[in-house]
């Protein structure tokens, strides 16, 4: 009985091994193609994904190989894999760049760092504050649609890239602001000054501009610079008369530095502890 016990769980055994080792048949390369197709139209990007990097793998010169580049931006990009569906963007900007769908490439390229440094919090909880972090995506995504749009010109793609690049522009902008807020919180005025400067030159047409030129002549003033608070403020006055900066008589009040009673412990750690 032991003998029969023991070649049973033997052969048992060696049949689990032989199916666990049996490999997946091979597919055709039209059959992945269809498959995929099949995948992305139930809108299973997983699966999509998964044969169309089998084609491109086992038929990198294929029939479909270019069209399968194509769509494997796309299943990536509405598998929220946005890293992997700016590889396959890049990928296919590099191997095809006479296609006639090289726009959608570039511009899923500049969609994918868009929505990468917003982030799904941003997205969803309105009162997440982006303008604090470093946009470095964001500036990513401002190339590729510059590149867009300068390339392709005509492109069915380019009246949006071009509205993201005037919301890109805001938010940059404004990244610029909230660092020079910053630095009037640690009262370093040249620092905050020069931030502000650096909006209303690279940045105009913003909506940051005008806090912009209220913190140059903010920060001027308190730095003894009369002659450049005085050029901010006629700038300022020219542009923006209705501000929150001018009274009713439009005498200038500006309120971005507001001193505060620091102690020695906030001074020496900057802060952090007051």
């Amino acid at each position: 009985m032991r003998l029969i016990y023991r070649f049973t769980l033997a052969l048992a055994l060696a049949l689990l091994a032989a199916c666990a080792s049996t490999p997946e048949p091979e597919l055709t390369e039209k059959e992945y193609y269809d498959e995929a197709k099949q995948a992305i139209d139930a809108k299973n990007f997983s699966v999509a994904t998964k044969n169309l990097e089998a084609l491109e793998t086992r038929f990198p010169f294929g029939r479909y190989a270019e069209q399968a580049q194509l769509d494997l931006i796309y299943a990536r990009y509405n598998n929220l894999d946005l890293e992997g569906a700016r590889a396959a963007a890049d990928r296919f900007i590099r191997l095809h760049p006479q296609s006639p769908h090289i726009d959608y490439a570039y511009y899923i390229r500049g969609i994918a760092a868009y929505n990468m440094d917003i982030g799904l919090a941003a997205q969803y909880v309105p009162a997440v504050d982006v303008t604090s972090r470093d946009p470095g995506e964001m500036r990513k995504a401002f190339s590729d649609f510059s590149q867009l749009l300068t390339r392709y010109p005509d492109s069915s793609y380019a009246s949006d890239a071009e509205q993201r690049m005037v919301e890109i522009r805001n938010r940059l902008a404004f990244y610029e602001l909230h660092a020079a807020r910053y630095y009037i919180k640690r009262e370093s005025y040249i620092a905050a000054a020069n931030r502000a400067s650096h909006i209303v030159k690279s940045f105009p047409n913003t909506l940051a501009v005008e806090p912009a030129l209220v913190i140059m002549v903010e920060t001027y003033r308190e730095l003894g610079i009369q002659n450049q608070a005085d050029d901010a403020l006629a700038v300022l006055a020219a542009n923006y008369p209705d501000s929150d900066a001018f009274d009713k008589e439009m005498r200038f009040n500006g309120k971005e530095i507001q001193k505060q009673q620091r102690s020695l412990l906030g001074v020496v750690t900057f802060g952090w502890f007051e």
